[in-house]
């Protein structure tokens, strides 16, 4: 690796040798796409950068974008690039109030406007004289458009050099502890871990033929931004393909036929449940126990998916079920997960061929270090390491440890082999009535792994005993309003309890067990823009309850 190439040397080095070749399609409704070829791309890219300039930004200048997933979140992020400015991308689901702060925090000059559903809640939240561009698939707006800037503007007349310590990325965590906090990483860190994600990826699956993957999770946060973006924009041989919308998301699946695909557990776990509703459980591990058969059974359903030509498959963001893991690799998909933070730009761990035990993380990717401290903490020190929170040189001091390790804030355990397992939060542990302290996290994920639960939250401090709630699946859901099976729920219901209390020390044993009187999702506040559980706003939500489930006996509760 060339250690002073950077990813827009990557970027216009491919223009150079493949210009006509696809690197993104994008869908625009009724079943069409619009391709853009490495000459499309880096053409558009170029004559915005001139755009910007003219606008007499200074360098390092930061310019957000507020858009789901399309082809002009990466083009527009690479104009941003070649003239100079560093990126803040806002998640396109954010109440007003997240991207007002977003804008003010980061010191945005600049916004471009993408693809949206929430575009009249968030308007508001534009400060008022803030120059905005309003990228293709925008919802009407009075901004002057991309393809209008991009018609009359010539391009750059030479190709821009960035510095390894310019900031290329203000991240702003997804804020599942509290207020986001901006994350500065500069083209080296991005380029770094970028570089070591091929390379891991090809080390696995080999270099042949093009790669195809499907950009759906939110590129403003890292884990897509690195293992998809960044990536394909240093391959160079992926095509990066997008979903058009919630409704077509399995058609958008067929059409890329992926040969990698990343998500994260909510989301593995609801194609899970797709599965089982077509047929039951028990019915589907009978037939894969049947050699030729079983073959054939996972083909079937993985072609249903859009994941037969998968070749890599991961998981990351959040812990996934072990049993989990266990049941995709029984239909014949290589799932894996993966541990990274929003610090290292997603370049921690993986596993290996050697390294794959479902359960763990894996082992550290090439150039990370990886340490435990005396309480058990993860640190980590990685090609990808940030350099620091904006504006926050108090947390700056607090989160590196004297030798330049960053601390995690994740408890971890490692084997005697390397492999890393994540055990929850610092934080998270809390204390019962019996000063007993209870880890929530690997309560969660035996509960998470049972097919008619889709999330789960273990509570209770203070109380005689923890107890967990949790979010039925949907096809549960759709159903519980017969009498009949809300009684067949709460009789599995208590026979999880059961089992999970089997595998438990006693002062870790639930008290019962309670039903969320609403699925938790991002609109309502309850899931980070990423599907990770905001724990103490879901705690606040049914404070008031607690102590009447507790009085009230039995174990379990609807909400």
């Amino acid at each position: 690796m060339t250690q002073d190439r950077l990813i827009l040397d990557y970027v216009f080095d491919h223009h150079a040798g493949h210009p006509q070749k696809v690197f993104l399609t994008q869908p625009v409704g009724g079943g069409k796409v619009i391709d853009y070829s490495w000459d499309d791309v880096v053409g558009q890219a170029s004559r915005m950068a001139s755009h910007l300039r003219a606008q007499g930004l200074e360098p390092g200048s930061r310019i957000a974008i507020l858009s789901k997933n399309c082809a002009h979140f990466i083009i527009a992020e690479l104009a941003i690039w070649m003239a100079g400015g560093t990126t803040v991308a806002i998640f396109p689901t954010e109440t007003a109030e997240i991207v007002r702060y977003v804008l003010e925090d980061s010191d945005a000059r600049l916004l471009f406007v993408g693809k949206l559903d929430l575009w009249p809640q968030q308007a508001s939240a534009v400060p008022p004289g803030m120059p905005c561009i309003a990228l293709p698939l925008a919802p009407p707006t009075q901004f002057e458009t991309w393809d209008a800037i991009v018609a009359r503007t010539e391009p750059l007349p030479q190709r821009p050099r960035r510095s390894p310590d310019d900031l290329a990325m203000l991240i702003y965590t997804s804020g599942s502890t509290g207020e986001p906090k901006g994350v500065m990483l500069t083209f080296a860190a991005v380029t770094r871990a970028a570089e070591g994600i091929v390379n891991h990826t090809k080390s696995l699956i080999g270099e042949a033929g093009e790669s195809r993957v499907l950009s759906y999770l939110p590129l403003a946060h890292s884990f897509e931004r690195a293992w998809i973006e960044a990536s394909a924009l240093i391959d160079g041989d992926t095509h990066v393909f997008f979903a058009d919308s919630l409704e077509t998301f399995i058609d958008d699946l067929k059409r890329a036929r992926p040969t990698t695909f990343i998500s994260v557990p909510r989301l593995w776990l609801k194609f899970q449940q797709g599965v089982f509703a077509k047929m039951p459980p028990h019915k589907l591990d009978r037939l894969l126990r049947i050699p030729l058969i079983g073959r054939l059974v996972g083909r079937k359903i993985l072609k249903g998916l859009g994941l037969d030509q998968v070749r890599r498959a991961g998981s990351g963001s959040a812990p996934i079920p072990a049993e989990l893991i266990q049941w995709y690799r029984r239909l014949g998909l290589n799932l894996v997960e993966g541990y990274g933070m929003t610090e290292d730009f997603a370049y921690s761990h993986s596993t290996s061929v050697e390294h794959n035990a479902p359960g763990y993380v894996g082992v550290p990717l090439p150039g990370v270090q990886v340490r435990l401290s005396d309480e058990g903490e993860i640190l980590i020190k990685s090609p990808g390491q940030f350099c620091g929170y904006h504006k926050r040189p108090d947390l700056n001091a607090q989160c590196f440890t004297a030798d330049g390790f960053f601390r995690t804030g994740d408890q971890g355990e490692r084997s005697a082999d390397g492999l890393l397992r994540v055990t929850g939060r610092v934080k998270e542990p809390f204390k019962t009535a019996k000063g007993e302290y209870v880890a929530p996290a690997p309560i969660e994920n035996r509960i998470n792994a049972h097919p008619m639960v889709e999330l789960s939250l273990v509570s209770g401090v203070g109380q005689s005993a923890p107890y967990a709630m949790v979010v039925l699946a949907e096809d549960l859901r759709a159903r519980i309003s017969s009498a009949a099976t809300r009684s067949q729920v709460q009789e599995q219901l208590s026979q999880l309890l059961q089992d999970v209390n089997r595998e438990l020390a006693a002062p870790q044993r639930l008290g019962m067990i309670v039903v969320a009187s609403e699925p938790w999702s991002i609109e309502n506040g309850l899931l980070t823009p990423t599907m990770k559980i905001r724990r103490s706003r879901i705690e606040a939500a049914v404070a008031t309850q607690v102590e009447n489930w507790y009085a009230a006996g039995g174990v379990v509760h609807w909400a």
